[in-house]
């Protein structure tokens, strides 16, 4: 296992991190998973034989027993690992018992320790945006809980570049803890993201944790141009994130090659593609039973040729938007090594 600095904070994670939305099967995550304790034990200890120390975990999923399967799992091993939750999605009826108000994240962070069974988390995000609650309000509230040794660091997930700069420039403006990892959708067949918030990330030394990086099943394996409707995939009645269908087959078709090429599922390419990303600093794997995990963790033992790369990278590519193909095309004549005068003369 390789391990990769998590954003700023001094910290080393593991390249492949076990998410927990499997764990619990409760309400609408009965689709995703339903793995119940004595299962997820043997997976935390799959992964930490194979060197995962980095867990992720949220308070809605299946309603918190996520987090309550998750601590019993590690146990006396909790201090071993960097575990990681999150806050603002609904975790009651009530109109305050969702969002990024300061009431919302000091409540809800007291739950989750107690379901995880520890007295702090290692990275606390904020689940995504909150219209209602101000950027101010938000980043006070979670400095508090930095300052009271809850939790370490902070992070965010599903943001536009807009809202985590914005946040990145009043932490520095307050001298407030910041967000140091953005957990964020990306995949071989989703490359969205690479038009504004990795450039960003690289920017601001932000890390990028990858969810869903399987495209919710599309990259399974079980797809294809003949098998558009595999009836085993949760993809079948949860068409979730989106896959631009035409792209996504010629993206099928390029991992296929690939993967006859080194003889390895075509999930665990798209696993190995990411890893082969400079931004990525960690992908959140989730697997069903030992068997998925087993083939997600051989992930990180496959090299991908240059011409393999080129290959996939092809298959995938985003098509030109505004401004990015603008602002490429004014930065040729700043980073071609061509004399002015040679440059002048060729108009």
């Amino acid at each position: 296992m390789n391990y990769r600095p998590l954003g700023r904070t001094g910290l080393r994670v593991s390249e492949l991190c076990f998410g927990t939305m499997t764990f619990g099967g409760d309400g609408i995550y009965k689709a995703i998973g339903t793995t119940e304790q004595s299962e997820a034990d043997r997976m935390v200890a799959q992964c930490m034989d194979a060197g995962i120390n980095f867990f992720d975990t949220a308070d809605t999923y299946s309603f918190g027993r996520a987090e309550q399967i998750l601590g019993k799992a590690l146990g006396a091993r909790r201090k071993e690992v960097i575990v990681a939750s999150k806050v603002r999605g609904r975790v009651g009826p009530g109109p305050n018992a969702v969002g990024l108000s300061r009431g919302h994240i000091l409540d809800s962070i007291d739950a989750s320790l107690q379901r995880l069974g520890t007295d702090y988390l290692d990275l606390y995000q904020i689940h995504g945006y909150d219209a209602l609650s101000p950027w101010d309000e938000t980043l006070r509230a979670l400095d508090d809980l930095v300052r009271a040794g809850k939790v370490r660091y902070i992070g965010a997930s599903n943001l536009a570049a807009w809202h985590l700069m914005k946040a990145l420039g009043i932490s520095e403006r307050d001298r407030l803890a910041r967000f140091e990892t953005i957990q964020s959708y990306y995949s071989i067949a989703g490359r969205d993201l690479e038009r504004e918030l990795v450039p960003l990330m690289e920017s601001e030394q932000v890390g990028l944790l990858v969810w869903s990086p399987l495209a919710g099943g599309f990259l399974s394996g079980k797809f294809s141009r003949e098998q558009k409707q595999p009836g085993d995939t949760r993809r079948t009645s949860f068409n979730f994130p989106p896959v631009d269908q035409e792209r996504g087959y010629a993206v099928l078709d390029a991992l296929g090659e690939v993967a006859r090429e080194h003889d390895i599922s075509v999930a665990r390419l798209s696993l190995a593609w990411l890893l082969h990303q400079r931004v990525t600093t960690s992908v959140v794997i989730g697997a069903r039973n030992e068997t998925q995990l087993r083939d997600n963790l051989g992930a990180i033992d496959v090299k991908l040729t240059p011409a393999q790369l080129d290959l996939l990278s092809r298959a995938s590519a985003l098509p030109p938007e505004y401004p990015g193909w603008m602002i490429t095309v004014q930065q040729r004549d700043r980073l071609e090594a061509i004399a002015p005068e040679q440059r002048f003369a060729r108009t």
